[in-house]
């Protein structure tokens, strides 16, 4: 802790976010690994490319009414959606 109360209230809200991402996270992967083990299953692909650019826009919008740069929210829900492929893509190999 700093010396500086306000700059530490800032700190601690900052860490109670980063919380909560992690935690909303590790519950979408949770999801997305039930996704893949179906695709799996039903001998479906690991990435569904119009979905993919369907969410993309979407969240595009949800950043820009947020006030969030939208092109860091596209880099990081590419960089998500890469990760569950390479998730999908092991599953289909078990």
């Amino acid at each position: 802790m700093s010396q500086d109360p306000v700059l530490d209230g800032y700190r601690q809200s900052i860490d109670n976010i980063d919380a909560a991402m992690i935690h909303i996270l590790a519950e979408r992967f949770r999801i997305t690994k039930a996704v893949g083990a179906y695709k799996a299953e039903h001998g479906l692909p690991a990435s569904d490319l119009a979905r993919e650019q369907r969410q993309i826009d979407r969240l595009r919008r949800l950043a820009e009414d947020a006030r969030l740069d939208p092109e860091f929210s596209e880099k990081f829900l590419r960089f998500v959606i890469q990760e569950v492929i390479r998730h999908h893509e092991q599953a289909k190999e078990k």
